[in-house]
């Protein structure tokens, strides 16, 4: 959400940045229907001032008793109070208007994004090369997960439909190792403080962290005005909705393995194959909310947090700089860390972390007080650390043996029970 009183005070730089995410000039209809907001106020206000102003002379006729003209007085009040709810809601309709139109418009991008149309216009922040040897091609997940009975995704279709996938036995169990990994690793070294939230939320939730109204489409509802989560940054970025925290409470940094739901809308054709694409996935989510001051430097930690996932399983990796035309609508400035999966001889996305600024706070009325005493806007942050489903992916994928045996990373053998492999299907 943005401030009208910002974009009113420097209309060029509000236009200048929202052109580098591709957008026409917006300030001058904005600042047309805020003055259209301010003109309703200003006329309620003065149907309001009238009245008292009538009242007062009302009683000072009725003291003289000139009864004629406190009559006449009466019955500009009685005109006046029948205007009054016309008035109060066109003041609400255009307040209404003015907020939905700000509602719909995406960040600002920070000055140092890269500019550019879509993700050919991405550039590589830095690179991690495993210590083992990075294999430059292999069979993909699903090969692997079918040819040992354990991924199942003609199941998943008789009971769901396509996008689904039924995991059993070590898949299984190696799929929840993994999120349990996760999540010790960030309480434990990072200082995230694990959250079991919600996954069903309201409307204003979803407000709240942008995914409505804009992206309706590429939710689930579940009725009843709830939504499923698409992912845990919409409850426990809302955690602080509508309250003023003190200074000394910054940061708050929260984790959640949660299911996440996504009706996938814009993405028919593309991996219609294996789990790179699902409508239900699990994923550990890291959420911070910062002063202002503070967020550049959370984002690098974020960032390094979810790294460390990835070094800690030994996969090849690179962090991709988001451009201006490829970041999500809620952010200033994205990360995307992309992992190496041989099967498919590309890298692919694990992991974006994006700093939003105020953006979110404005739309969640989410507050701090400041040394001064006077309340203002938190900074979010949100970032996978990591998408569960696609690092088994890369597990599968980077690990696999000759034959179709996936070796189990030291990292995780603790939460497998001490088992190193999965084996290849028995002949």
């Amino acid at each position: 959400m943005h401030d009208i009183r910002a974009i009113r005070e420097n209309p060029q730089d509000f236009d200048r940045d929202l052109s580098r995410r591709g957008l026409a000039p917006l300030s001058a209809e904005l600042i047309a229907l805020d003055d259209a907001r301010k003109g309703a106020v200003s006329a309620a206000q003065a149907n309001q001032e009238r009245r008292n102003a009538l009242s007062k002379e009302i009683g000072g006729a009725k003291k003289a008793r000139d009864e004629a003209r406190a009559a006449e007085l009466m019955a500009e009040v009685a005109r006046l109070k029948d205007e009054a709810p016309g008035l109060d809601a066109a003041q609400a309709e255009a307040g209404k208007t003015l907020d939905a139109r700000l509602a719909a418009i995406p960040n600002r991008p920070k000055a140092e994004v890269p500019e550019g149309a879509d993700e050919h216009g991405n550039v590589e922040y830095r690179r991690f090369e495993s210590s083992r040897e990075t294999l430059s091609e292999g069979r993909q997940h699903f090969e692997l997960g079918e040819a040992v009975g354990l991924m199942d995704f003609e199941a998943a279709a008789k009971l769901s439909g396509s996008r689904f996938v039924v995991l059993k036995g070590q898949l299984a169990r190696l799929e929840r190792a993994l999120g349990q990994f996760m999540l010790d690793l960030h309480t434990g070294e990072h200082g995230y403080l694990e959250v079991a939230p919600p996954i069903l939320v309201r409307d204003e939730a979803m407000f709240g962290t942008a995914q409505l109204p804009k992206f309706r489409e590429d939710q689930f509802a579940a009725g009843d005005g709830y939504w499923l989560v698409p992912t845990a940054e919409v409850p426990l970025t809302n955690l602080v909705r509508e309250s003023i925290l003190a200074e000394d409470e910054l940061p708050l940094r929260f984790t959640a393995l949660t299911p996440c739901f996504r009706a996938e809308a814009g993405a028919a054709g593309r991996d219609t194959r294996g789990m790179l694409r699902q409508h239900q996935f699990n994923k550990v989510e890291l959420v911070s909310i910062t002063a202002p001051e503070k967020s550049a430097e959370e984002h690098e930690r974020m960032l390094a947090c979810a790294e460390t996932v990835l070094q800690k399983l030994d996969l090849t990796y690179r962090v991709m700089t988001l451009c201006t035309g490829d970041m999500g609508f809620a952010s200033q400035k994205t990360y995307d860390i992309e992992v190496w999966v041989p099967g498919q001889q590309t890298y692919r996305e694990i992991s974006s972390c994006s700093v939003c600024g105020d953006f979110q706070a404005r739309r969640m009325n989410a507050r701090f007080r400041g040394k001064d005493g006077k309340p203002a806007f938190v900074h979010t942050l949100n970032g996978s650390g990591v998408a569960v489903g696609r690092a088994l992916i890369a597990v599968m994928e980077n690990y696999q043996n000759p034959d179709g045996s996936v070796t189990i990373p030291s990292v995780l053998q603790p939460y497998m029970g001490g088992l190193n492999r999965i084996e290849g299907p028995k002949n």
